[in-house]
C-alpha cells in the first residue's frame, strides 16, 4: 500500500479503517457495510486507495480513488 491508502479490515469483532501509516484505527464500526463505506469516503477525500479486506485478512477488493489514478486498462 502506499503511504495513506485507507485499509479496511477486522479486528476483534470490528471493522476498522487505518490509513497506511497509522498505528492505530481511525474509525471502528460494527458491520463490514459501515467500514467500507466510510474507509471509501476517506480514501475519496485523500484522493488514495481502498484497500477492503475479507474476514480472514486476505485482500478482497481495492479501489482507486479518483478512479483516473488506476494504472489498471481495464474498464469497471
Amino acid at each position: 500500500m502506499t503511504k495513506g491508502d485507507i485499509d479496511t479490515y477486522q479486528q476483534d469483532g470490528q471493522w476498522k479503517n487505518r490509513p497506511e501509516g497509522n498505528e492505530r484505527a481511525s474509525s471502528r464500526h460494527d458491520t463490514k457495510a459501515e467500514a467500507e463505506a466510510a474507509g471509501r469516503e476517506m480514501a475519496a477525500e485523500r484522493g488514495t486507495e481502498h484497500v477492503i479486506k475479507k474476514q480472514d485478512g486476505t485482500i478482497g477488493e481495492k479501489n482507486t480513488y479518483p478512479r483516473s489514478r488506476d494504472p489498471r486498462e481495464i474498464p469497471g
